[in-house]
């Protein structure tokens, strides 16, 4: 997660790195892979925003910069294609004009956005269904039929199929994800809201809408008002605590627990 200001304008950028398939690391033995990638890419974004320049040509101006270094580090074929980090992200870049705001969102994978509205209302700006998570399902139903119900176990029975969706990731030519090595413009999820004063937007990794789905401990409006009400650290507090007393959270993923982060602005 991280916060630029710039010229009247606000951006916000939630990054939740792709767990890694990889038998081991190779950028970066101590941090991992994942972590290396992530917060490549969100210092050299940040290097690459500016006024008047969309964000589309952003992302695509950062990750080449993540890429030279990338290749920098590991030569040609130095790493299998599946060990690849990608990430999925969501960009909210807020325009001050006089009295009013006006937000730009870019969405590539499965983070989640809501928007309260002045009225109190909740809505989900974002709308999205990721096609491959019946896939795994269907798979770990299958796992499970066969007495597969520890999620360390599942996932070792599951590599195959996980690596070979990661290859697919980084080869596809309009990627969903970001991605080191993109074979044509990402993707992305764009659209514009206005803002009113008295709104808050709350956005979030897939691990940390797991208190609304799979686990139901929330509805999207209620996460929103406990959350600007006890603050996030309680929030993930809670999570964590469900997690590791509640049995089978992770009977429906392919890890019982997943990195989790949030944040919220008030308009």
């Amino acid at each position: 997660m991280a916060v630029f200001e710039h010229a009247g304008a606000t951006d916000i950028l939630v990054i939740d790195g792709g767990t890694s398939v990889a038998e081991r690391d190779f950028l970066d033995p101590v941090q991992g892979d994942v972590a290396w990638f992530v917060h490549a890419f969100t210092d050299a974004l940040k290097q690459e925003v500016a006024p008047g320049r969309g964000q589309q040509e952003c992302v695509h101006a950062a990750i080449g910069v993540v890429r030279a270094g990338f290749e920098q580090m590991a030569g040609p074929g130095a790493m299998p294609l599946h060990a690849w980090p990608i990430a999925a992200m969501t960009w909210l870049r807020v325009d001050q004009q006089d009295s009013s705001r006006r937000a730009a969102l870019y969405s590539l994978g499965d983070c989640t956005s809501l928007l309260r509205t002045a009225a109190g209302g909740c809505v989900d700006l974002d709308p999205f269904v990721n096609p491959q998570d019946a896939v795994l399902q269907a798979a770990i139903a299958t796992l499970r039929a066969e007495g597969v119900n520890v999620p360390e176990q599942r996932r070792e029975r599951m590599l195959p199929m996980l690596r070979a969706r990661r290859e697919f990731q980084n080869t596809q030519p309009a990627p969903t994800v970001l991605c080191l090595g993109p074979n044509g413009a990402f993707q992305a999820r764009m659209q514009s809201i206005d803002l009113e004063p008295g709104a808050s937007l709350l956005i979030m990794t897939d691990g940390f809408y797991r208190l609304v789905d799979p686990y139901g401990r929330y509805t999207d409006g209620a996460l929103m008002e406990a959350c600007l009400e006890r603050g996030l650290p309680a929030m993930l507090d809670e999570l964590r605590t469900y997690e590791a007393v509640a049995g089978g959270t992770g009977a429906r993923a392919v890890k019982a627990a997943d990195d989790a982060s949030a944040v919220i602005w008030r308009v």
